[in-house]
């Protein structure tokens, strides 16, 4: 049964009793997050977030846990909820009440109604900040509990999703507050997505299936930072990679970059295993289901569970049954059978642990930053989505080359006269 509460701090956790577990895990990520140990430090002297209350709406890993207690640290009341129902690690969330204090409301595998009532929970805090993974925890403000809109100064959003969903919100003008798009950074979306994602895909993927990848077709469907990443990695485990694109400027630089592309239509004959990294609805459908092999297999690693249909498999089968965990077997009435990992939820958090702490070092440096920044300049920003500001986005790079051990080269100032000035030619 899921613990309530303990003597001091309220949550929701699956079992207080594995928090030694997760109290070790989240000491081994915080050994390769150099960057936000050192914000950490810097936080525990400034203390940038004194009495600031923040919900965070995230994936419940060991890394979030980091970031955390960074922000605990440097003075904010934060209370966490996940932000999908698969991607909880309960050891984790355990450990974050017990060891840190800090609330929780997440359990892995939480229903529908639960994990909304995770995120009522976190707005019960009455945010002064928001820290999203997708937009739900906004969304559900702006429509369910409004009356919380006067408390708020600012946020941050994670992820692809999200910034999409709140642009959009920002163009029909009905967006509240200031929010600083993470996923925008430069260090997020350049590494975490490509090489996050890349990483933790396949991972999740192997973790679920145990299948061999070389000498496999894989369609990666979407070429963004995310896709690049996971056809990258699935070539080099030796697949055959092909990428479905709706955007004819990605799909020429699929090709460029050596892989096959074609519509899902004419994939769908040939592909073993099928991943969607477009973070759109309705990607794969019933006239792909129908067209799939024997055996087929399908994943998601965008945000929703919306990119496969799962409803029309669901009709379109005779039977369905788990074949192993995070595996449920879809038999076809023609005798084919089709196979769904994690319930079509991100698999790289469903059935592994999500992108690498070093990694997502860069990104929650970005959140860290973004939050102590929100708070010093929303009275001069507009309800609107903002980029990180570069020179945030900078030193974080900074800070993690150093942290590496990287030199670089700095301009001279005759080269930067060069660079401003108009008069030298040839």
């Amino acid at each position: 049964m899921p613990t309530n509460a303990t003597e001091t701090v309220a949550c929701d956790v699956k079992d207080l009793a594995l928090a030694d577990i997760g109290k070790r895990r989240i000491e081994w990520a915080f050994q390769s997050m150099p960057v936000l140990q050192s914000i950490r430090k810097q936080f525990i002297k400034t203390q940038p977030l004194r009495n600031i209350r923040v919900a965070a709406c995230l994936h419940v890993t060991t890394e979030t846990a980091n970031l955390m207690i960074a922000l605990r640290d440097g003075g904010a009341n934060i209370v966490l909820c996940a932000s999908n129902p698969l991607s909880t690690q309960d050891d984790v969330a355990s450990s974050l009440v017990r060891d840190y204090n800090i609330p929780v409301y997440a359990i892995k595998g939480e229903n529908n109604d639960v994990y909304y009532s995770h995120i009522m929970s976190a707005l019960d805090h009455k945010p002064q900040i928001t820290m999203d993974d997708g937009a739900d925890l906004v969304t559900i403000l702006h429509t369910k509990r409004q009356e919380l809109l006067a408390n708020v100064i600012g946020g941050t959003e994670e992820t692809t999703t999200g910034v999409i969903r709140l642009q959009a919100m920002a163009k029909e003008k009905v967006l509240r507050y200031p929010i600083v798009a993470i996923n925008d950074a430069l260090t997020k979306h350049l590494f975490d997505n490509r090489y996050g994602t890349g990483q933790s895909t396949i991972d999740g993927i192997i973790r679920a299936t145990n299948m061999l990848l070389a000498g496999m077709t894989l369609v990666v469907a979407g070429y963004g930072w995310c896709g690049r990443g996971v056809a990258m990695r699935a070539r080099g485990l030796g697949a055959n990679v092909i990428v479905t694109e709706i955007d004819p400027t990605k799909a020429i630089e699929a090709i460029m970059d050596g892989f096959r592309v074609m519509s899902m239509g004419e994939a769908a004959v040939i592909g073993d295993l099928f991943v969607t990294l477009t973070g759109n609805k309705s990607v794969v459908t019933r006239d792909h289901f129908e067209k799939m092999k024997n055996g087929a297999v399908v994943c998601n690693s965008g945000h929703f569970n919306v990119e496969i249909d799962l409803d029309t498999l669901a009709g379109m089968a005779s039977s369905r049954r788990p074949a192993r965990e995070f595996v449920e077997e879809f038999a076809m009435r023609d005798g084919r059978k089709i196979y769904v990992l994690g319930e079509g939820r991100l698999i790289n958090l469903a059935a592994a642990e999500g992108h690498p702490a070093s990694v997502m070092d860069m990104s929650f440096a970005n959140q860290a930053l973004s939050a102590e920044y929100m708070v010093k300049n929303h009275a001069s920003l507009e309800n609107r989505v903002y980029a990180v500001p570069e020179d945030l986005d900078k030193q974080v790079a900074r800070m993690k080359l150093e942290a590496m051990g990287v030199k670089i080269d700095r301009l001279t100032p005759e080269q930067e006269h060069y660079l401003a000035s108009w008069s030298e030619g040839t």
